[in-house]
């Protein structure tokens, strides 16, 4: 069985491209942290954070695109999957991808408003029948 579940934190925006026929495709590099620890001779073993590469496909993608942010923080299910490829100078070079099924907020994704917060109504101004007068010297703030 191929499976891998992740939960970590997004490291920068996502990179959203779209194929043939409106197939839209995101990568996201999503950093999964173990804690660090005290052995009993008190040496301190530091916190280890992995790297992984997060590709999501179609509607998904598309949600990933809308309101995935750099810090957000994810839950991923998916399958690991390695391919072979050749770089611009010729070289061999080895990806390990997650391709994702399924994902979910752990943290409130960001939206932006496409349009104003509507603004509360100014209380209504009364007349006063008294004239106002000037404030003497010595109630002045400075």
């Amino acid at each position: 069985m191929n499976k891998v579940m992740l939960i970590g934190h997004v490291g920068k925006d996502p990179q959203v491209r779209y194929m043939d026929a409106n197939l839209c495709v995101a990568q996201v590099d999503l950093a999964t942290t173990e804690k660090g620890y005290t052995l009993q001779n008190g040496t301190q073993v530091p916190d280890k954070t992995e790297w992984h590469t997060v590709i999501f496909w179609r509607k998904q993608a598309e949600t990933v695109e809308r309101y995935v942010h750099k810090g957000d923080k994810l839950f991923v299910e998916g399958k690991i999957q390695s391919r072979k490829w050749t770089d611009k100078r010729g070289i061999e070079r080895v990806s390990v991808e997650i391709m994702a099924e399924n994902f979910e907020f752990m943290s409130k994704p960001q939206t932006v408003m496409t349009e104003p917060a509507p603004q509360p109504m100014p209380e209504p101004v009364t007349p006063t029948t008294q004239p106002a007068t000037p404030p003497k010297n010595d109630e002045y703030p400075f």
